[in-house]
């Protein structure tokens, strides 16, 4: 059994964060595990506190998975502050961490902020160049590249901005654009877009989550970059399309619509 490793915050809802993420998991039949950088009391209305992890813990947590059952690979969502992204990032490198997918979670669904300002540089320059895929959405986009965000045109010139300090694969999710919900890959000098139209669902808490968890998911099966997204957005496509209805905001995907 393949084994993916999630290092993010945990939601006491239950569709996004680790959460979400561990669902996507055995959605793919993989065996997940977790790091949990932060405890966050949200719902699908919005998050109404975040209490961090502190670094040292984070860096036992990192130590406790390595050093037994090493991952495949390793998705990375909510780090919080600089202390937990150097930790982090120590760690990674120490154990020579494969296939990181690392999804730069700044706000999340419901519009709640969960990313000090003062960590931004330290997760381009600490914790971006170790990913293999970054997948952030099209606020978060603006706020690596220095810019608005409105159009397809806008995304090619993000990810062009984000690589001169970045080199790995740039995925820049769509979700917010208004006609449709395309998004780009950014790859070796190449566009490649993954076309999609709006699907007609107002619960979308945790899709960043579910679409970064399946393209590690993919990764330790052996795909490429190209064919991961590819199988991961006909998953979230899948969980979307299931029309889950709970909470009285913003709700969760099935993550076990593909299970019979």
């Amino acid at each position: 059994m393949k084994k993916v490793l999630t290092i993010a915050g945990s939601d006491s809802s239950g569709g996004a964060g680790i959460q979400a993420d561990l669902k996507t998991m055995s959605g793919h039949k993989i065996y997940g595990m977790s790091v949990i950088t932060a405890l966050t009391a949200q719902n699908t209305t919005g998050v109404l506190g975040v209490l961090d992890s502190s670094p040292e813990f984070v860096e036992l947590q990192m130590d406790a998975v390595f050093t037994d059952i090493i991952p495949d690979a390793v998705k990375i969502g909510m780090v919080s502050n600089k202390e937990i992204i150097s930790a982090i990032s120590r760690k990674l490198i120490e154990y020579n961490a494969q296939n990181i997918v690392l999804d730069p979670v700044m706000v999340s669904t419901s519009g709640s902020r969960l990313f000090m300002d003062d960590s931004i540089d330290m997760l381009i320059n600490k914790l971006m160049p170790l990913a293999k895929v970054i997948t952030p959405n099209i606020h978060e986009a603006e706020v690596l590249c220095g810019f608005e965000v409105e159009s397809k045109e806008d995304m090619k010139n993000a990810a062009l901005k984000i690589s001169e300090t970045y080199s790995g694969c740039i995925l820049i999710k769509g979700g917010h654009l208004a006609e449709c919900s395309d998004d780009l890959l950014y790859a070796d000098g190449v566009f490649s877009w993954y076309e999609q139209s709006k699907i007609d669902n107002p619960n979308t808490h945790g899709t960043g989550c579910t679409l970064s968890s399946a393209i590690a998911c993919n990764l330790a099966e052996g795909f490429n970059v190209e064919e991961s997204i590819l199988n991961a957005k006909k998953y979230i496509t899948g969980a979307l399309k299931a029309n889950l209805n709970l909470g009285k905001g913003s709700g969760p995907l099935n993550h076990f619509w593909n299970i019979k």
